[in-house]
């Protein structure tokens, strides 16, 4: 199995989020790239770097004019506030106001959801240095490899057509879904992170052609909240391929595999041309975020259910963050997966 990676991705160093009512110390940061960049080294062949993202691809998949402020959002802002180190944006659309605005206040609140999605002088570069890495792995699996895994920084499934949201810029498991669908009939994406992935939902909801499964913490009482129960179901031509299994907090390998192993056999009734993989790591019972207590065995087991579909996949790194077991988690899963798979 290759892995595609780009250096660009270890780029976008955010410092703090905004949490509680404060500025606490950021978690999606290049160290966690860096230990999973020294654990795939382990378990998979090869690194390649991708070439350039095809921005048709994402053009495809994201708002000109959202792709327009992530590449200029950060100088125009520097600008106007040059003792700013970061664009985050102080107020932010809602139910009863959406409306695009030509300043640039409004323009970052409108195309930028939370606090933890601030645009950096690098952001633009690492966000389209992953999003390459994710098209590199799904073209790989469509030239007919079993699987190639793209080690994503930025993650991706949060992001909204318009909207970063999540530390998501651009949305990674939807451009590999859309260049997956230029040659497969059916996609499946198959999320196992522990939050929700709502733009991944969003961009799908209406269609037939790609079905879409999270498994993840209950957003009663995770983020992102606001999506990700289970009575939603897809809506027009898409409705019965929109699949969310929400998760209590604080469950173990038990329950969560059995969660996982429900969104593998409605995938495997859909029979999908191609499974394109949200690989979270942190439902982890170390990541910093403390949701689930899933073990590093619970993520080898997790591999082997996921690489006995036997389906050509292409694994797009999501969440996961620093933790003392971080690497060995995803040794584990990909190890189980490769032994199911033949990868």
């Amino acid at each position: 199995m290759i892995t595609y990676f780009h250096p660009a991705e270890l780029g976008h160093h955010v410092r703090t989020r905004l949490y509680g009512g404060g500025l606490i110390e950021a978690v999606e940061i290049p160290d966690r790239l860096k230990a999973l960049h020294d654990a795939a080294k382990l378990c998979t062949d090869a690194f390649v770097q991708p070439a350039p993202a095809d921005m048709g691809v994402i053009a495809e998949v994201h708002d000109s004019g959202y792709l327009d402020f992530l590449k200029t959002g950060y100088a125009a802002w520097k600008k106007r506030f040059p003792d700013s180190l970061e664009l985050r944006p102080s107020l932010h659309p809602n139910a009863y106001m959406r409306r695009l605005t030509d300043d640039l206040l409004g323009r970052a609140g409108y195309y930028i959801a939370d606090g933890a999605s601030v645009l950096l002088e690098d952001t633009w570069e690492a966000t389209v240095a992953s999003a390459a890495s994710a098209l590199a792995a799904t073209q790989k699996v469509l030239d007919g490899e079993v699987a190639a895994y793209a080690l994503c920084r930025p993650p991706g499934h949060h992001a909204y057509r318009d909207m970063a949201c999540g530390y998501c810029f651009l949305n990674n498991g939807a451009l590999a879904a859309t260049l997956a669908r230029r040659a497969a009939g059916r996609v499946t994406i198959l999320d196992v992170d522990v939050h929700h992935g709502n733009g991944t939902q969003t961009l799908f909801y209406d269609r037939a052609d790609v079905q879409t499964i999270s498994v993840h913490a209950d957003p009663r009482t995770t983020y992102p909240f606001y999506a990700g129960y289970a009575d939603e179901r897809g809506s027009g031509a898409g409705e019965g391929y929109n699949l969310n299994l929400p998760v209590d907090v604080g469950s173990g390998d038990a329950v969560y595999l059995a969660a996982v192993k429900a969104g593998i056999e409605a995938a495997e009734k859909f029979s999908p041309d191609v499974v394109v993989l949200a690989l979270g790591l942190d439902a982890s019972e170390a990541d910093p975020f403390a949701c689930m207590k899933v073990t590093s065995e619970g993520f080898a087991r997790m591999g082997e259910m996921l690489g006995a579909m036997k389906k050509p996949t292409a694994i797009i790194q999501e969440g996961g963050y620093p933790s003392p077991i971080l690497g060995d988690n995803l040794i584990r899963f990909m190890n189980g997966f490769r032994a199911a798979s033949g990868a």
